[in-house]
């Protein structure tokens, strides 16, 4: 697997990571032993960027990585990332202060069973606190030691620059893939004039970019997905329509929608880390064999002509969720 560099910092993680909280939360049942036997295949496959949070679970996710973490702690860069009063995600419970951001990596230090995070994000800015105060209390904990690299996810250009000055980031964790492309107005400029590294999360769409959710009643009842506009409805209708063109063009390659997708977001520059999320071995195996695609002139014109022609349909949250993306 390809070794890439997130930020001007130094961080050097595969070019594909992991993203881990299908494993525990949202999408559903988790299997546990199945999951565990997806994160030590990883390694054996060159990936080596996991990603968790407290609010997966809440602190289950964490819980689940240190049991694959033990022996292997050496092996793999772990970010994980706080925001929330309890680990309780929603707009209700963000806290950024100072003192929940001390509570709140002391408890993800702990379950996740090591002395320090690699990548620490903010999960989501909380509006009744300047993002300064925030990340300069992460920055505290990169000066003792038990952080060594901080990130947001979700804000805006003004909101970067503030926080870079404060103390250099290293990433921001945005939704980006081709049905979000949101962040090429105006984030990927900045994060490339500042020197930070970019991590797209849902790079094949929360999996509806797979081909493999033929209908809404496709998702079980437990799956977060069914509260997602982009899933229900009409909409889901409509989205089915670029995911039939990927399909189309993935074909010819010999390649699945999914491996597609991703090769598109590793060729939008060397500065961007997917994490996809998987809970089986299978799918990381595809995931994986997506870094060895290599995507021609033409084909990527095709892409572009696909993307200008098909409106993706739907928010990619609720009213109150999205009210949370790209803040400044």
């Amino acid at each position: 697997m390809e070794k890439r560099k997130l930020g001007s910092q130094g961080l050097e993680v595969s070019a594909l990571g992991l993203g881990c909280m299908g494993m525990s939360f949202a999408y559903g049942k988790a299997d546990e032993a199945e999951s565990l036997k997806t994160l030590h295949r990883s390694l054996e496959l060159g990936i080596n960027f996991w990603d968790t949070a407290e609010a997966y679970g809440p602190f289950l996710n964490e819980e689940l990585l240190a049991k694959a973490l033990r022996g292997k702690r050496d092996k793999v860069v772990v970010a994980t990332k706080i925001a929330w009063k309890d680990g309780v995600s929603g707009p209700e419970n963000l806290d950024g202060s100072p003192a929940n951001v001390r509570k709140a990596v002391e408890g993800c230090l702990k379950r996740l069973g090591t002395d320090c995070i690699d990548l620490l994000y903010l999960h989501r800015k909380d509006p009744k606190v300047p993002i300064e105060g925030t990340v300069g209390a992460m920055a505290q904990w990169v000066k003792e030691g038990k952080v060594r690299y901080i990130g947001l996810s979700e804000v805006g250009p003004q909101t970067l620059r503030k926080a870079h000055a404060v103390h250099p980031l290293t990433a921001l964790q945005s939704e980006y893939s081709l049905w979000e492309t949101g962040v090429e107005e105006k984030i990927l400029s900045t994060l490339r004039e500042l020197g930070i590294g970019f991590v797209p999360f849902s790079p094949v769409g929360r999996g509806f970019l797979t081909g493999e959710i033929k209908r809404f009643e496709d998702l079980a009842e437990n799956d977060n997905r069914r509260n997602l506009p982009r899933f229900q409805g009409e909409n889901f209708k409509e989205n089915m329509k670029l995911v039939e063109e990927v399909k189309k063009l993935a074909a010819a390659k010999k390649a699945t929608a999914s491996q597609v997708a991703l090769a598109w977001l590793l060729h939008q520059g060397k500065d961007i880390v997917p994490i996809p999320g998987t809970t089986k071995v299978k799918h990381l195996e595809e995931n994986a064999q997506a870094a060895e695609i290599r995507l021609s002139v033409q084909d990527l014109s095709q892409i572009k002509e696909i993307l200008a022609k098909i409106r993706v349909a739907g928010n990619r949250y609720n009213e109150a969720m999205q009210r949370m993306v790209n803040v400044e």
